[in-house]
Parts: structure tokens; sequence; C-alpha cells
């Protein structure tokens, strides 16, 4: 395989999972008895331009289909971030009810909801038919479309020349990252700003965060590969700022690079600097995933079966596609975890990708009274436990395995 971004040879593996389901193909009951399409988990890193990414097994209209159930509202924390981007976007760029903003990725309408109340005129693109049709339910109009330059080039037709373009974890997604690209530099206003967020490298690495890694996420970003990719699209990144969603992530601000430049901000060389001092361009830098993984992997198996073993009961709390990661790599079946609770009612009643878990709502758990709760979505540890608070009534711990088993 050729890298995706800069078309060199890959020869460098970062981590081999397995074989698994993609992690979002959650299992409909009436389709319990047939089976699932299980494919690779490799992930490679590019000596070029030192783009993370996974090998090719799977296309993005199988990953993302009218069945999609990510629905990005059902986080508190996610929705208080969204607003929290609105508002700082609004004042730093002066946004008016003259304004276009166009996101990429709209999902829900999550994000796009607190633009229309401010009175700005806005557009989603997303390409998967559920959340699509819960984001038009908010009142919002969307595009259910792949977004790449033709996409660009036929909104910027229809009037939406972009003032601001957002794009929160969706710069991972894209099979055709520099396709993607291209539609930003072709839909911007030469005065427009685009933002993606997105998990970054460094943390990845650092906390032995393997279980980001799925399927769906085609890329994993460092803001050196991002800054040559934008640069080969047309686009020059100006400013990037650290964010503590999905266990750290980067914002970065990107413009034309023929429009009305802003003057690059000291925090994009600040983050290229740490990156180049941690290694992003050395091979050895890379080594320490796969054993780390297989670290994790195995304390989570020995938690497991020594709660059997002493006869307690432990469940799952999140649904999440880190989780499938985690638990189809681990092997983890409903002996081990009896069923996992969401609050996500299009989740509710399907069985986890791959160990063909069940789904259930979060009112089991109080039904159930566990002794363990299991929270795999780790970065929402203090949202769920705020919401689970019951759980410590009778004694219930919550546990995390990502980095490292907790008992909390």
């Amino acid at each position: 395989m050729n890298c995706r971004g800069c078309a060199a040879p890959l020869s460098l593996p970062l981590i081999d999972l397995g074989t698994s389901p993609p992690s979002n193909a959650y299992v409909h009951a009436d389709r319990i008895e047939q089976a699932e399409q299980w494919v690779p988990l490799k992930v490679a890193v590019c000596e070029q331009c030192w783009l993370v990414q996974t090998e090719d097994y799977t296309s993005a209209d199988s990953l993302f289909d009218a069945d999609y159930a990510y629905f990005s509202s059902f986080s508190s924390t996610w929705l208080a971030h969204a607003e929290r981007y609105v508002a700082e976007m609004v004042e730093r760029f002066g946004l008016t009810a003259d304004s276009r903003v166009v996101e990429v990725a709209a999902n829900d309408g999550y994000l796009l909801q607190y633009v229309a109340a401010r009175g700005i005129k806005c557009l989603g693109v997303e390409p998967t038919r559920s959340t699509a049709q819960a984001a038009r339910e908010k009142g919002l109009e969307i595009r259910e479309l792949f977004f790449g330059r033709d996409t660009a080039a036929q909104l910027k037709s229809e009037g939406w020349a972009a003032d601001l373009m957002a794009a929160n974890n969706v710069l991972a997604h894209v099979p055709d990252i520099n396709d993607f690209l291209g539609g930003f530099a072709t839909l911007l206003k030469p005065t427009g700003v685009a933002t993606f967020e997105f998990p970054q490298l460094l943390t990845l690495m650092a906390g032995a965060q393997f279980d980001t890694l799925y399927h769906e996420h085609y890329s994993y970003l460092s803001l050196t590969a991002v800054q040559t990719l934008c640069e080969r699209n047309g686009l020059e990144v100006f400013d990037v700022s650290q964010l503590s969603t999905h266990g750290g992530s980067l914002r970065v601000f990107v413009q034309r690079n023929d429009g009305a430049r802003r003057a690059v901000q000291p925090a994009v060389q600040q983050q290229l600097q740490a990156e180049l001092d941690a290694g992003v361009k050395t091979p050895g830098y890379y080594a320490t995933l796969a054993p780390a993984a297989e670290r994790i992997k195995h304390n989570l198996l020995r938690f497991l079966l020594q709660a059997k073993a002493d006869g307690k009961r432990v469940v799952g709390y999140g649904a999440a596609a880190k989780g499938n990661t985690l638990l189809n790599y681990a092997g983890v079946k409903p002996d081990l975890l009896a069923w996992v609770a969401d609050a996500n009612p299009h989740k509710q009643g399907k069985f986890l990708p791959g160990s063909r878990i069940p789904i259930v709502a979060p009112a089991q758990i109080d039904i159930e009274k566990p002794d363990y709760v299991l929270v795999l979505p780790w970065n929402l540890l203090h949202e769920v436990s705020q919401q689970l608070a019951q759980v410590r009534q009778w004694d219930g711990r919550f546990v995390i395995a990502v980095p490292e088993l907790s008992v909390l």
C-alpha cells in the first residue's frame, strides 16, 4: 500500500490489532445469526510525510451508511464543547447574520444548532442518513453528501462560499484526504477560516490509546502531517490550540494560501517543535504502542477473569467505537462482560460488532446493580460517573482499562 497523503510506499508498521468488524457496524437482533465481515485492522506510518494511517480494507460508503449509529448529541460534554466553539468563533472572526457557516460532518446538528440560534445562515454536510435526518428535525439545512472538491464546487455555485467551515473529528475519517482538504480551499471565501479538530498523535502515543484505532479512522494526525497535507492542497495553518476532548485533541485553524492571509501564530511552531522533540519523525517513536496495547489487553482479561471467579457482576457503559476495538482485540465476550448500557436509543437492542455483547438502556444498571461498570469511552469518565453516581450507593465501582486498568 502507498501513503494516502503523499503516495510514498508504506513500510513502517505501527500496530497489528488482528481482525475485527468495523467498530460502528452494530448488529441488529434479527441478524444475530448472520456472519459479520471481519477485516484486518493494521496501522502503518509513512516515513516521508509521517502520516499515520490504517491499511485499506474497507470503503467509506460501507462504514458511513444509512444505519450509522454515532449521534453526537447524546454527550452533554460534547454539546457544551460545541456551544463554546460557536461562541468563540463568532467573537474571534466577527461572524454576523450576513456570514455563512458550513460544517462538514454535521452529524445530528449538535453544533449547527448553536450557529442557527445566533441567526447566522448555516449548512451541514453529512453523508449518513440517520444523523442527517436528526439534524433536519432541529430545523437545519443538511446535504447528504461525502465532501470533496466536486461537492465544494457545487455548494459554491449555490451561494455557500463560507466565512467559517467547521470539521470536528472528521479529518481522520476520510479515505481521500487530499480531495477532502482541497474542498475546503474551494469553498472558503478568500477571507474565510476553517477549523479542524482531531485527536492528536502525541496523546495517542503517550497514553497508549490504541483503542482509538479503528476502521472508520483512516488517519491518526499530528500537526506535522496536517501542515504538509494543507500546503499540498492550497491551505495554510495559521493557528493551533490544544483541547482536552477525546483524551487530547488539536484544533487547527487554516486559511486559503491565496487569500487575505492572517499572521501565523507562534503556537504553530511551538506545536511542531513539541512533535519533533517527541520523535514523530523517527521510526523508533512508533515502537512503543504495540507492547502497551498487549499489556492493557492482558490486564483487562486478568481483571474480568478474577471478577468472574469471585462471583462479581461486570457490565459496560458506552457502546463506543473505541470500546469495540478494545473488546475485540482482547477477545471479550458476554461471559465476561454481560452487557453494555448506552444512552443512544439507536444502539439499544442491538449487539456490539464482533463480541456480540448486548446493548441495553442505562436503566438496566439500576435494575441489576452490578459490582463493576467498565466505562469504555474513558474520555467521558467524569461525565459518566456523575450521571451514574447511584452506582456507589450499592458499593459498585467504575473501571477503565486505558491507559492503565483502574478501579475507581
